[in-house]
């Protein structure tokens, strides 16, 4: 199993940025797909997820109304789009894949729920 983050990069505050990651080595339509993010010092945070069939999905608080995720299923690609950035987004961000049948909640939003993950890749927004 792969998953391949890129799309990071230095943005000024209120800029965007979409990052990417594609999949491969599992059956992507039956996983959600998440984000999180950890920066330097903190634990890492839940961002967004959506659903396997991409018609559903949940966002933290702080990014609700301001990213946005996507997937698709045919290239085996998940997408998160981000505006008007601000400095609290700087932040390592990961992808992951959780298997649907395993999740008992209504969205995955723990790390642990995620038995896939990228590699990361490096937001910095500055002002």
């Amino acid at each position: 199993v792969q998953l391949q983050a890129s799309g990071g990069g230095l943005v000024q505050a209120g800029g965007f940025l979409t990052l990417s990651c594609v999949v491969s080595g599992l059956f992507f339509g039956s996983h959600y797909m998440g984000w999180f993010r950890q920066a330097p010092g903190k634990e890492p945070e839940f961002v967004a997820t959506i659903f396997g069939n991409g018609r559903s999905a949940h966002y933290s608080d702080s990014v609700q109304g301001r990213f946005a995720i996507s997937r698709d299923n045919a290239k085996n690609a998940a997408y998160l789009q981000m505006n008007s950035l601000n400095e609290e987004d700087t932040a390592v961000y990961y992808c992951a894949a959780a298997p649907i049948r395993s999740i008992v909640t209504a969205f995955p939003t723990r790390p642990d729920e995620y038995n896939a993950w990228g590699q990361g890749t490096l937001v910095t927004v500055s002002s």
